[in-house]
């Protein structure tokens, strides 16, 4: 009676492998909306077959192994396109921040600032005898310097906010490459048998598509089911072995900066990209470029005002005096000379002791005069040509970063066509893999219905 407690044998394999594709349905389901989850497969063979007088017979069927789905090819197109995204995502957050800080075209801004000042001297050149005339001068004046060191100081506090943020990062890729590692070690241990760690590597996958978002990225796959992992041709992680990177500080032209270095080393780290990349050229390139082009407005408004104010004359019949303090000319620290702020009447607004107005006149003239960018801009145009040129890279971050974004969602919807969970496809193979379950249970039946006749009719005819 071989034959039917092979047909038992064949029936209780059935059960098994469908009961395994019945428990991988439903595991699917159950993380349809997991971030980074991969739909699972059971791959199911013919077992081997027996031999016998009558020919090769079919022994049932065994499950194979159990298999992720992935899209390889579309992970890495991911992983680079987070990269670009990371690196203008974080661009387009600095310039908006600038672009705030400035306040263009709000009213209280730098260049209402200027507008007034240079109006408050044309009011002067009508009676430079009038106290509140000087006052209104020397008002719209402290304006304009607050204006400057307000505007400065926000760009260095800003600049400061994202050289701290690369502590942040540098702790942030510390943490994913732990996590990597360890997850690394787990996978090993749990594919030493053969089987795939499915659940093990999607975790892995999603950490290391996070990491792709803060640096530059390039992921080997090993034997053994580890990968390595490295920013450009530097290894963070072999294996469950990491390797941490640091940020230590050092001073650079009055102001503290961090570089990313090698844990316990000096030796600094390149080939960034992402946020990181960003950051470093937000820090090193676009703020100081801004701040450097509001310092270069502020001395020429120094140098152009003083210059034609230490050839006039004051009521007092002093002259050679300073509008502003000649030894101040970045933003952060322009300031008006004390010698005005103390006396009024020792602000000039004649080119002679006779009242005629021509200095006042002169330096109200400066809104107009080509003083700037090679003589070949007024204060007023230079100060506009940089908030354009600052809305022209702010809308250039923001296109990028809209651009990469909708690329990077486009190639993850891809991956997900391959990859994710579609309820409509799980639930009909549930179906099926049910009804194949209850067929199975009906095979154990029959052949056990088959052998309680053997075993309980055959000899009793007769008897």
């Amino acid at each position: 009676m071989a034959g039917l407690f092979q047909g038992l044998e064949i029936g209780r394999r059935a059960l098994l492998s469908h009961q395994v594709t019945l428990q991988t349905i439903g595991h699917n389901i159950a993380n349809v909306d997991t971030p980074g989850y991969s739909r699972q497969r059971v791959n199911m063979t013919s077992a081997w077959p027996e031999q016998t007088a009558q020919g090769s017979i079919g022994t049932g069927v065994t499950v194979s192994d159990v298999r992720s789905i992935k899209d390889l090819f579309l992970g890495k197109q991911y992983r680079e396109s987070q990269k670009a995204l990371g690196n203008w995502t974080y661009k387009d957050k600095a310039l908006q921040q600038i672009e705030s800080l400035f306040n263009e075209p709000q009213e209280s801004s730098l260049n209402d600032m200027l507008n007034e000042f240079w109006n408050s001297w044309s009011e002067l050149s009508t009676n430079s005898d009038s106290s509140s005339n000087r006052n209104s001068v020397l008002a719209t004046a402290n304006q304009l310097v607050h204006s400057f060191q307000q505007l400065a100081n926000s760009i260095n506090e800003l600049r400061t906010s994202t050289d701290n943020d690369l502590t942040s990062l540098t702790a942030e890729v510390n943490r994913l490459t732990t996590e990597i590692g360890q997850l690394n070690q787990h996978i090993k241990a749990a594919e030493l048998g053969g089987e795939q760690a499915n659940d093990l590597r999607d975790q892995r996958d999603q950490l290391t598509d996070q990491l792709a978002n803060i640096i530059d990225v390039n992921v080997i796959d090993k034997d053994d089911g580890s990968t390595i992992v490295a920013m450009g041709s530097m290894i963070l992680v072999d294996g469950s072995a990491t390797i941490d990177i640091d940020a230590t500080a050092q001073i650079k032209s009055g102001q503290v900066t961090h570089h990313m270095v090698w844990k316990g080393t000096e030796v600094r780290l390149t080939n960034q990209d992402g946020q990181l990349a960003g950051l470093i050229e937000t820090r090193d390139k676009i703020i100081p470029s801004y701040l450097s082009q509001l310092n270069e407005l502020a001395r020429t408004v120094v140098e152009q005002v003083n210059a034609i104010h230490e050839t006039g004359y004051g009521l007092d019949g002093t002259t050679g005096v300073s509008f502003f303090d000649p030894n101040f000319t970045d933003a952060s620290n322009i300031r008006i000379n004390e010698e005005i702020v103390n006396d009024i009447n020792r602000i000039a607004a004649s080119q002679s002791t006779d009242g005629d107005n021509i200095i006042s006149l002169a330096i109200a003239d400066l809104r107009n005069a080509e003083v700037t960018g090679n003589r070949s801009m007024t204060i007023n145009d230079f100060y506009t040509s940089l908030v354009g040129t600052l809305g022209v890279e702010a809308r250039e971050a923001n296109s990028f970063t809209s651009n990469y974004e909708l690329l990077s969602n486009q190639i993850d919807n891809q991956r997900q066509s391959v990859q994710g969970v579609s309820l409509d496809e799980e639930m009909a193979n549930l179906v099926r893999s049910q009804h194949a379950y209850d067929a199975a249970a009906r095979v154990i039946t029959a052949m056990d219905e088959a052998l309680d006749i053997v075993i309980r009719g055959m000899g009793i005819v007769g008897n």
